[in-house]
């Protein structure tokens, strides 16, 4: 967790920075509810949306935001941080059938997200989409209220990671998904090698899934995700779903120190041994159904350690669990 600055200490940190800085430095700029594109993006002169800010700032910069507005979407395409301190709500409502935020950074940029508020005002498609880049990290950010087209995946997603090539990795933490189609998915495509962690995060009230892994059309390529330490609860149809389709890219997931409670299923798995789930000190309850196991080749381990119970429809569905130790 970030530790809260007030903003007078932080406005006399930055603006000192600025006259140590070169004349033509762009490592750091800001914007402001009353900043403007025409100027230069300085702490004294910002600009007014992130957009502008992103295309001024260096390689590798940061972008921050002085006060509470709405900075309006963003497409990165290269190493960035943008960031908010505590006490301000940096906003971004893009438009209709739009994206908040689109990465299409390069195969060594690293992105940073954090203190954002992202709202699509149930019109816009999705919250932060990751096309490709090193490296995303999302942390202390809220993503709510983004819809789906009805036909494509790629839509209605508060976070959605789609990538094709390279190796990857992305962290999203501290961050509350609400309100979505889906809260947040990772969509494989290609051949790209991803190591992901989800890690103190919210997903609640989605419409269909708090967090999905897996689907895609990928045609090799691995993943090892980590859902740990997070709730995924009052998602319409499941809490965590995990689905790989034959053939394509092998992932392994594990689940840790996880509520699934109120939503139609609480975690569902289906695939064949492209699949590998560790499931462990998890509360599964208050579901339709607790598990519901189409993993055709009992690739799904669960351990001693798990509270699976008062889940109305059933506790565990369809295939049996590989019990690597006594279940619950």
């Amino acid at each position: 967790m970030r530790t809260a600055i007030p903003l007078t200490v932080l406005a006399t940190t930055l603006a000192c920075s600025l006259f140590t800085a070169p004349a033509q430095a762009r490592a750091r700029v800001f914007v402001a509810s009353y900043g403007n594109d025409a100027n230069p993006c300085t702490f004294g002169s910002p600009c007014k949306t992130f957009q502008q800010a992103v295309n001024v700032v260096d390689a590798g910069g940061e972008v921050t935001a002085i006060d509470s507005a709405g900075f309006g979407p963003i497409n990165i395409p290269k190493a960035v941080t943008i960031t908010s301190p505590d006490g301000v709500e940096a906003g971004i409502v893009p438009s209709p059938g739009g994206d908040a935020i689109d990465i299409n950074a390069g195969a060594n940029d690293v992105v940073v997200l954090r203190g954002l508020t992202l709202n699509g005002a149930n019109t816009a498609y999705n919250g932060i989409v990751f096309n490709s880049g090193a490296s995303l990290l999302v942390s202390n950010c809220v993503v709510q209220d983004f819809v789906t087209d009805g036909i494509n995946l790629n839509t209605g997603n508060g976070i959605l990671i789609t990538l094709t090539a390279g190796t990857d990795l992305f962290t999203i933490t501290d961050t509350t998904v609400a309100n979505d189609f889906v809260g947040i998915q990772y969509l494989p495509r290609g051949t790209a090698t991803v190591n992901g962690v989800i890690s103190h995060v919210n997903a609640t009230n989605n419409q269909a899934r708090g967090i999905m892994i897996g689907g895609g059309t990928a045609t090799g390529g691995s993943a090892a995700v980590t859902i740990s330490d997070s709730v995924a609860s009052n998602n319409r149809s499941i809490g965590i779903s995990a689905d790989i389709n034959p053939g394509s890219t092998t992932v392994k997931l594990l689940i840790d120190n996880v509520t699934a409670s109120g939503n139609g299923a609480g975690i569902e798995v289906t695939g064949t041994t492209n699949m590998n789930v560790l499931l462990g000190r998890s509360f599964i309850t208050g579901n339709s159904v607790g598990i519901q196991n189409n993993n055709t080749s009992n690739t799904f381990y669960t351990y001693q350690n798990n509270q699976i119970d008062l889940n109305d429809g059933g506790d565990i569905n369809g295939a049996a669990l590989n019990k690597t130790k006594v279940f619950q």
